[in-house]
C-alpha cells in the first residue's frame, strides 16, 4: 500500500474504531518496524481484519480476503485500495500462496485466521493448516494474537443499545516453526504446526474462549511456562 494511502486509511480505521469503543492491545511493543512475519490470530468477527491498520504503523500489511468477497463490489475495491488479496479458504489455491509468499519474502506482515471462518460462539474452531503451511515455507516469524469483544453478535447487540464496544487484542511471543520435516509425514507435521499455533492463541484467551483446543496437552504445557 502507498504510504499516502496507508496514512488515510489508518487515520479512518483508528477513528472509527474510537468513536464505536475503547481499543486495548497489549504485547504489541515489540513488534518490528520492517522484515516479513505472519499475525495468526482468532477469527470472531468482521472488525478482526480491521485490528492490525490499528495496532500497527506498517503500510506492508497484507489483509487477507476469502474468495467469497471477491463477488462483492465494495470489498473488491477496498482489498485493491489496500493492497489486499483473495484466497481460496478450501482448495489449494496456487496463484495465491505464491503471491503471498512473495510478499511475505519481500517483509510485508500476511495476517492469517487458521479457523477459516468465523466463530458464532466467540470460542476457538479447529483450526487448518493452509495459513501456517505459508509462514513454514517462507521461515518467517509468527505472531500469534488473541482477539475478544469484536464478535459480530456483540458488535450488533451492544450498538443497538448504545453501549461502546470493548476490544482487546493480545499479542503472544514471536516463534518460527521448524524448518527441517525430512523424513516425517508432511500433512502430520504441519497439523502438530497448526496445532501449536492455535495453543499459542488458546493461552492469550480467557479460559472460557479457548473451544476446541481447551483440553490440548500442548496447551497446557504453555500454560504451565513450557
Amino acid at each position: 500500500m502507498k504510504k499516502s494511502t496507508h496514512r488515510i486509511f489508518r487515520f479512518i480505521i483508528r477513528l472509527i474504531l474510537r468513536l464505536l469503543g475503547r481499543v486495548e492491545t497489549i504485547g504489541f511493543e515489540n513488534a518490528p518496524a520492517s522484515g516479513g512475519y505472519v499475525i495468526a490470530s482468532n477469527h470472531i468477527g468482521r472488525l478482526d481484519a480491521a485490528l492490525p491498520y490499528y495496532v500497527l504503523d506498517r503500510p506492508d500489511i497484507v489483509m487477507v480476503v476469502a474468495e467469497k468477497y471477491e463477488k462483492v463490489a465494495f470489498f473488491r475495491w477496498l482489498t485493491r485500495v489496500v493492497n489486499g488479496m483473495f484466497i481460496d479458504r478450501y482448495n489449494a489455491d496456487i496463484r495465491a500462496i505464491r503471491e503471498a509468499m512473495r510478499r511475505l519474502q519481500q517483509g510485508g506482515i500476511l495476517t492469517i485466521a487458521p479457523e477459516g471462518t468465523r466463530s458464532k460462539s466467540g470460542n476457538l474452531l479447529k483450526a487448518r493448516p493452509g495459513g501456517i503451511y505459508l509462514a513454514w515455507k517462507a521461515g518467517v516469524p509468527i505472531l500469534p494474537v488473541a482477539l475478544t469483544g469484536c464478535e459480530d453478535a456483540v458488535v450488533v447487540e451492544r450498538l443497538k443499545h448504545f453501549k461502546r464496544l470493548r476490544i482487546k487484542a493480545v499479542a503472544g511471543d514471536f516463534f518460527t516453526l521448524p524448518a527441517e520435516v525430512k523424513g516425517r509425514d508432511r500433512d502430520a507435521v504441519m497439523q502438530q504446526y497448526t496445532d501449536e499455533v492455535m495453543c499459542r492463541i488458546a493461552a492469550l484467551l480467557p479460559p472460557e474462549r479457548r473451544g476446541a483446543y481447551a483440553g490440548h496437552p500442548r496447551l497446557k504445557e504453555l500454560l504451565a511456562g513450557k
